[in-house]
């Protein structure tokens, strides 16, 4: 059964830091890209940062990107022993308030799997 469980959101004044943590089972880890997304109230979501898998555009992984508003304040990583992928969040900002997402997408040929996780909170508020 394939799972994504994120924690680590919560209240934040502005300026301050949160590390989000997703952790994923039922599938294999190391060969999907894995991102994060965010939806804020009355707004699409949006895909904030993303970390290739093994076998994508680099055949190790680890290549990153990110959505121009958080360049430079944000940072994703993973960790493949742990089937774990985080997003460290600095300098955040009353804009960057969202319910953030876990996603985790593999497209094989013209086979694409896709996961999401339940979200978590954040909210940044003085």
């Amino acid at each position: 059964q394939v799972q994504l469980v994120e924690s680590g959101g919560g209240l934040v004044q502005p300026g301050g830091s949160l590390r989000l943590s997703c952790a994923a089972s039922g599938f294999t880890f190391s060969s999907y890209r894995m991102s994060w997304y965010r939806q804020a109230i009355g707004k699409e979501r949006e895909l904030v940062a993303g970390i290739s898998g093994a076998g994508g555009i680099s055949v190790a992984g680890g290549v990153t990107d990110y959505a121009n508003s958080v360049k430079g304040r944000f940072t994703i990583s993973r960790d493949n022993a742990k089937n774990t992928v985080y997003l460290q969040m600095n300098d955040l900002k009353p804009e960057d308030t969202a319910v953030y997402y876990c996603n985790a997408r593999r497209t094989t040929g013209y086979v694409s799997s896709e996961y999401w996780g339940q979200g978590t909170q954040v909210t940044v508020s003085s």
